[in-house]
């Protein structure tokens, strides 16, 4: 017997690839629950991409603001209480935002994902699961609730102004290849000047090659360096974009390279096959849903030089590290995998 909620909290703060991830799991449950009033307490750049998503109300958390954040959830929350909160996340600060949210039945991880007092702060458990992609938890989480959630559907809530906005960055570039080379940390980003060789094998190809990202030091420096090393035309979005004018730049894409880092998931979201490079974290827990066949990773040969063990002998999700592996990723590898994906997907 299916529980009839009225309210129901997701929480999940962040990144932005994990929010994708949780979207389509939000989506199963809004489905499975019309009548009920879902309230989604967010990170506030995520809630940048997500915001008109309909059927969910986004309370702001801007850790930035510190305790004040914390108050100030309260106060938003003040008389009011949840019938189930969905306490998505592990990490410390978001357990302590759980502790803010009101509510009877509060379900978070299993034991084997519960870290940072993570169990302090719920009173239920999803089930623990087998190797589980990212994604795969949060469907966990909505099946606790009685929602389906086999086959993962996302709606991203882009408008016709955002694929306008996205054309007309686009305009006459035929078949487009979207490298979004940076991840939050440098040391899991490919070299600039292998990202240039695989442009010129895209454009060989007959691809136009577009730079996507964000605003940040990290990200405008990279791109300045792949189009230094390039032989070949590059139009460079980076920092030119909103996260939703993003989306719709992904979505009109044949085709994404991308390490491990948001818009990889992104792309997901839209439709739009992914190459993931992967090195310090397993590809199965965290690489592009829909695409683990087409990434190319070091992972699994440096977790066994690093431990002596393969990733199913560790704590699954373990990391392995080094700030110079991102390097052993060859470009005929890449090259490669471009190759076979296209084919495969008829682009």
């Amino acid at each position: 017997m299916k529980h009839d909620y009225q309210s129901i909290c997701i929480l999940r703060l962040s990144a932005i690839g994990d929010v994708c991830h949780a979207v389509s799991a939000v989506q199963a449950i809004a489905k499975a629950h019309p009548n009920a009033k879902i309230t989604w307490v967010i990170g506030k750049v995520e809630a940048m991409m997500l915001s008109g998503m309909p059927g969910v109300e986004f309370v702001v958390f801007d850790k930035k603001q510190g305790k004040a954040a914390f108050k100030q959830l309260a106060n938003t929350f003040k008389g009011r209480e949840f019938d189930v909160l969905l306490h998505m996340q592990v990490a410390l600060r978001a357990n302590l935002v759980a502790r803010v949210i009101p509510a009877k039945k509060k379900i978070g991880f299993d034991w084997g994902r519960s870290k940072e007092f993570h169990s302090l702060f719920i009173n239920k458990r999803i089930p623990a699961q087998n190797e589980p992609h990212v994604l795969e938890g949060f469907a966990e989480f909505a099946r606790s609730i009685g929602a389906r959630c086999d086959t993962p559907q996302w709606h991203m809530p882009v408008s016709d102004e955002d694929r306008t906005s996205a054309s007309q960055l686009l305009t006459g570039l035929p078949r487009i290849f979207v490298i979004a080379p940076a991840a939050s940390k440098a040391e899991r980003n490919w070299l600039p000047e292998r990202y240039a060789l695989l442009a010129e094998h895209a454009h060989d190809k007959g691809f136009s090659v577009v730079l996507s990202g964000g605003p940040t030091a990290l990200e405008t420096n990279l791109a300045n360096e792949i189009i230094k090393h390039c032989r070949v035309p590059i139009l460079n979005l980076v920092g030119k974009t909103t996260l939703k004018q993003l989306l719709c730049v992904l979505e009109k894409a044949s085709l994404v390279v991308a390490p491990d880092t948001g818009p990889a998931h992104m792309a997901v979201t839209m439709g739009t096959p992914v190459i993931g490079l992967y090195a310090h974290s397993n590809p199965k827990r965290t690489g592009p849903y829909l695409y683990q066949d087409y990434v190319v990773e070091v992972y699994h040969d440096n977790l066994l030089k690093q431990t002596g063990k393969t990733a199913q002998q560790l704590p699954w999700g373990t990391r392995v590290k080094g700030k110079d592996l991102m390097q052993q990723i060859q470009v005929l590898q890449v090259t490669s995998m471009f190759d076979a994906v296209v084919e495969k997907e008829n682009l």
